[in-house]
């Protein structure tokens, strides 16, 4: 079950993080990975982790918020099976304080960047008689959450985008589902403690664990797994939907 042999699954900000671990799940299903990352080191180490383990994959350095970037990059790769718009940045602050540059930039990179890959993959999915389509949006596109307006707005918008183009493409045989993580254990999150909080990280780490119901935060690698059941030929049933992964927070947080 969940093979993906014989497939290209192009994975967006697939260097480290969330991104890393469904491509090395994704190459380990027998899927040809490319990784698009702007980070030349993080896209080269884990195309060699996955190399040596036996997996296919390359590395393509694009910035997903330039568009003709992205469609000669695409159309370089050809036959694409699968589209994970995984990319993104984050940005802390309300409306009130949210500076017109940093709005933009979070809009360019997490909304304009997955409407760039949309734009240059979709006609080669259809052109191949289908495909998949995976967006990572993220609970914030569901509940308030403190100090992240820019975030939370581009994340809506990943939402709405998933349904907007699983109806337009039914008919083409492209599926278009989003995941919404609640906090997942990556680098980012340690940097962010380290930059923010630096005499105070455990106690941060340990706040921010227990913010999710279930008592800590998740693993890239239970993303990851979600991530490929959507992708893979068992949930050709399911478009248009978003899955939370949260550890209940959007649904039994108190």
């Amino acid at each position: 079950m969940f093979s993906l042999k014989n497939k290209s699954a192009v994975i967006t900000g697939g260097g480290s993080g969330i991104g890393k671990a469904i491509a090395v799940l994704f190459a380990q299903q027998g899927a040809s990975v490319h990784i698009i990352e702007l980070d030349k080191e993080s896209a080269s180490a884990t195309t060699s982790e996955i190399q040596q383990s036996g997996g296919t994959a390359s590395f393509h350095i694009c910035d997903v918020s330039k568009q003709q970037q992205v469609v000669d990059t695409f159309n370089a790769i050809g036959q694409i099976d699968i589209l994970v718009n995984n990319a993104g940045i984050a940005h802390i602050g309300a409306a009130a304080t949210t500076a017109e540059a940093d709005f933009d930039r979070v809009m360019n990179v997490n909304v304009k960047g997955a409407y760039n890959c949309l734009f240059a993959a979709i006609p080669l999915m259809k052109a191949k008689g289908g495909g998949v389509i995976l967006n990572t949006a993220s609970i914030a596109a569901s509940v308030g959450l403190v100090d992240r307006f820019a975030y939370s707005t581009s994340k809506g918008a990943i939402f709405a985008m998933t349904l907007s183009v699983a109806r337009d493409y039914l008919h083409d045989n492209i599926r278009c589902n989003s995941i919404s993580p609640a906090r997942i254990h990556t680098p980012f999150v340690d940097g962010f403690i380290a930059k923010n909080y630096p005499d105070n990280q455990e106690e941060i780490f340990d706040k921010l664990s227990k913010s999710q119901p279930i008592g800590r935060m998740g693993k890239p690698e239970e993303v990851a797994a979600l991530a490929l059941y959507l992708c893979s030929d068992e949930a050709g049933f399911i478009t248009g939907c978003d899955y939370p992964i949260d550890g209940g927070f959007i649904k039994i947080n108190t």
